[in-house]
């Protein structure tokens, strides 16, 4: 079966600026908040609100990667590609915005939590997802910001097809392959 597009480039645009107008009513001037985009997926997704907020307010922010390879409960069983991490600065008693693009399992959010604790001990921590597949989850995970809330089944694929900038950017829903 051919993937589907369940958001497709123009309410891709739409939806990171709700989610950027959402971020800036709680956040106001990001005075004491800290922006982490999830390696490898996620800081795609993060770029694109980083840029979109840089367009929407005059203030500071301050952003970092996380890689949560070694955190991961499955890192052993497969292979799996380290990515770096670049957090210059202490999350100690900040709120942190965590971003990835599909929140699935939420196994993944889980080591982003244990390894952000290398960082400091954050005031609070939120998660921002483009996509929320909130049908299949391991660990009680909800995000505070969604873009898209799909219900898909495990044989199915959310895939993001999207360039560096997200001058293009399409969802897709595919059936996995047996």
């Amino acid at each position: 079966m051919s993937p589907r597009i369940i958001l497709d480039h123009k309410r891709f645009q739409l939806t990171l600026k709700r989610l950027c107008y959402q971020l800036i009513e709680n956040h106001d001037a990001f005075e004491n908040t800290v922006i982490i985009g999830l390696q490898p997926r996620g800081i795609l997704l993060s770029r694109c609100v980083l840029t979109a907020l840089k367009k929407l307010i005059d203030a500071p922010l301050v952003y970092g990667e996380l890689d949560t390879t070694f955190f991961r409960d499955d890192f052993r069983i497969k292979p799996l590609v380290p990515s770096a991490t670049t957090i210059d600065f202490v999350v100690e008693g900040k709120k942190v915005i965590l971003i990835d693009d599909v929140l699935f399992t939420g196994r993944s959010i889980r080591a982003a939590l244990d390894a952000l604790q290398h960082f400091g001990r954050p005031d609070s921590v939120e998660l921002l997802v483009l996509v929320d597949r909130r049908l299949s989850r391991h660990v009680p995970v909800q995000p505070d910001y969604t873009g898209l809330t799909v219900d898909a089944v495990f044989s199915e694929q959310v895939l993001l097809n999207w360039n560096e900038d997200a001058s293009s950017a399409d969802v897709l829903l595919k059936t996995k392959e047996s």
